[in-house]
Formats: structure tokens, sequence, C-alpha cells
């Protein structure tokens, strides 16, 4: 029964900025900030601490005006190999108490301890353990839990109280708390169907819980059915076990590139470069894409996309990445439109490379440039990543070919 669920939602506190603190003591009680690299383009801030936080700097906002706000704030590089270790460090604590761990990216999961209270305690305790025990076994990193009986009311009581903190919200008080929110605090609930929702006077969690089903349906479809009995406390979404892997709908990689791209030849270096990535986790997926989209942003940030589909399912980085310049070159003229600052390519409409898939019996190139693909990763697992490289990318200004210059929070360790 959905009432007698008990699930925390356990979220890091200013994570990868603590990581940093935890790393480098000296850095404790100051604010700090954790900046991609200027000449790379990559300038902004993508975490802080707290004390940068109160004083005003904001995630995604460049380092001169973070600075400009708080003048003392230090800038740190990121280290993307050390928050995979950390996270995985808590992780390991949580799988102590549950086998029903989710995670929601490197620094949030979800944790089932319905089944756990006879040997830990009550939701409550289980929570207050976990929060002491993260502290103690990683030397300072701290976490703010919400307790609740369903996934999005954990989420909302973990943002209740920060840092270092435990709240509860449950079948007694879930109105009086989380009614009173506004519905843009709600998991599935994004800034446009916030806007949407206002043009009818729903403004709150409670707005929302009270209106009518039907019309909410009839305006949002099934993401308003979700939407709505999230509000109302009755979306029994189960917690996934650890061990389950979670299956994407698209599989991507951009980069602002460190210079203007000003031709098609310097496209082709970063889209190969890109494909190669989203190729390779495909692959470690097991998984292939039927459909591929291009996405750029020029000198004057505006955005330009098209998408399209393969004639067959693949994951090859040679197929995906002719597809991603086809695409480039039907809507982009470089002798016509600007120079390029931000390339980004996404496949979608994936499949489980073990499904059966109707191929063209005529065409060969699939099997074999997955063939290829295979082996090259099996050399670069061996080997590491740069003992294979394409012609196209070598020495090209727009590839880090470095092994020792990771690019800025790339979503899983290339080397």
């Amino acid at each position: 029964m959905l009432l007698d669920k008990i699930i925390l939602h356990v979220d890091l506190n200013n994570f990868y900025a603590t990581v940093e603190q935890v790393l480098n003591p000296s850095l404790k009680g100051k604010p700090i900030a954790v900046c991609g690299d200027p000449d790379k383009r990559h300038g902004i801030v993508l975490a802080k601490s707290i004390l940068a936080k109160q004083a005003g700097v904001q995630t995604a906002e460049p380092i001169w005006q973070a600075k400009r706000k708080c003048p003392n704030l230090i800038v740190v590089p990121p280290h993307y190999a050390e928050y995979v270790k950390y996270s995985k460090m808590v992780k390991d604590i949580y799988i102590k108490y549950t086998s029903q761990v989710e995670s929601f990216g490197l620094d949030e999961c979800w944790l089932d301890v319905t089944g756990s209270t006879k040997l830990f305690g009550s939701g409550i305790e289980i929570a207050e353990k976990i929060r002491q025990e993260v502290k103690e076994k990683t030397g300072g990193l701290t976490v703010s839990i919400g307790v609740s009986f369903t996934k999005v009311f954990a989420k909302l009581g973990s943002d209740l109280k920060k840092p270092d903190a435990v709240s509860i919200i449950s079948i007694d008080n879930y109105k009086d708390i989380a009614w009173n929110l506004p519905v843009g605090d709600m998991l599935y609930v994004g800034k446009s169907t916030v806007q949407k929702l206002r043009t009818y006077n729903i403004k709150t969690i409670g707005d929302l819980a009270r209106a009518n089903k039907d019309f909410i349906i009839q305006e949002f479809g099934k993401s308003g059915e979700k939407m709505y009995e999230s509000a109302n406390g009755l979306n029994d979404e189960p917690v996934k076990l650890y061990t389950d892997k979670s299956i994407p709908e698209s599989v991507g990689n951009g980069t602002t590139t460190s210079q203007d791209v000003k031709n098609i030849n310097e496209a082709k270096s970063v889209i190969y470069s890109l494909c190669e990535m989203i190729a390779f986790r495909l692959r470690s997926l097991d998984m292939v894409g039927e459909g591929v989209s291009i996405n750029l942003r020029d000198v004057k940030l505006k955005h330009h996309s098209k998408q399209g589909l393969l004639s067959e399912p693949t994951n090859s980085s040679e197929i995906i990445a002719k597809k991603a310049i086809e695409l480039l070159n039907s809507f982009y003229n470089f002798n016509r439109d600007l120079p390029i600052r931000t390339i980004t390519v996404n496949v979608y409409k994936l499949s489980q490379g073990g499904d059966f898939i109707q191929y063209d019996l005529l065409h060969e190139d699939n099997n074999k440039n997955e063939a290829l693909d295979k082996t090259i990763d099996k050399l670069r697992e061996k080997f590491g990543y740069n003992v294979v490289q394409r012609a196209l990318n070598i020495g090209s200004i727009f590839v880090c070919d470095s092994k020792e210059a990771d690019d800025d929070f790339i979503p899983f360790d290339k080397h």
C-alpha cells in the first residue's frame, strides 16, 4: 500500500564545491566556485559553496560576474573523477540500508527503506544514521534528507532544510507543508508548464492538487495526470534497485569550442570527436539509436537545430557522424551564416542492441563500422583513450587530445 512506503531522498549539499573543500581543507569556510576554463570559453560557475551562494553567486553565470558579487571568491577547476569517487562512496553507505537505491545524478538518490525498519529503525532514524555516517566516512560531506511516502514528496522534503538536515513530509502533514510550496518546486513541473499553469491561476502545489483532474489531463496529457497524482500524494512510482540499469531516452554530447568554428572541415573535426564519445556510451549500454540531431549555437548565441532518422539503428561513430554532418550541411552554410561557438549531437529513438532490428540486406557498412568501433574500444581500454585517433583530429585546436586534460564536467571519464 502506498501510504505504508518509507522513501528517503538524499541530496549531497553543494556537492562539487564541498568535495573540493574536503580535498583541500584550506578552502573550508571560504566562498569558492567550481568553474570551467575561460581559455576554453567554458568560464562559467559550475557549482558553488554555501558562502558563495549567500553572496549571490549563481550556477551558470560568468566568472567575472560572480567575482563582482563576491570579490573574495576563490575559483577552482573541476575534478570530475573525484566527484565520481565520492558519489560511489556515499552510495556504498546507502546500499547498507536497502537494495532499492535509485540515482538521480551524482549527488542525489532515492532510497526505499520500507523493508529495512526492523533492522535499522524508523525512516527518520535511518535518515539520521545515514546523515552522520556520510559526514564521518567522507571527511565532511553533508546531506539533506527528505523522508516521505512518495518519491516526489521525499525530494521536496530534502529541499526544505539545507544543509545537513532531515525533514519529514508525511501523510499527516503533506497538505500543510507541500501544498503551500510553489508548483514549480515539484518534480516533473518545468518552467514552461509553470507559466501555463499560472494562466489557470494554479500557482502552488495545493492549487494543482485541488484542480479538476480531467481538465489537467485535457490540457497537459499524460504528464498532467502524473503531476496531478504527485500533488495529491498518489504517485506510486517505485524506487529502482541499485543494480538496475537506467535506460536513457537519448545519448548526446556537446562542447563549446576554444575558437569559433568557421568552416565545414573544422565542424567535422568537432562532430567526429563528439560522435566517438556518443558511440562509446551507446556500446557500453548495449544500445543502438535510429535518430540523430545536431544543435548549434552561433557567435551571437542564436540556436539552430535539425534532426533526422538513419536507415537503420546503429552505435557506429562513423555512421552517426556522417548523419550529423549531412544534417548540418542541409541547413547551415558557413559562407552565409555566422561562425559557430557550440556544437551538440544527440542520438535518440534508442533500443537494446540485442533487440530484433530489420537491417538493410544490401548494406554491410553498419556491421563493419560497429566491429571496428568495438576493436578500438578494447585498444583504448587497455592502452588509454589516445592510443587510436582519427587523422582528422590529430593536432586540431577544436579537440582536446591531451590525456591529462578532461573536458569540463563531461558526463563520463573518457580516459
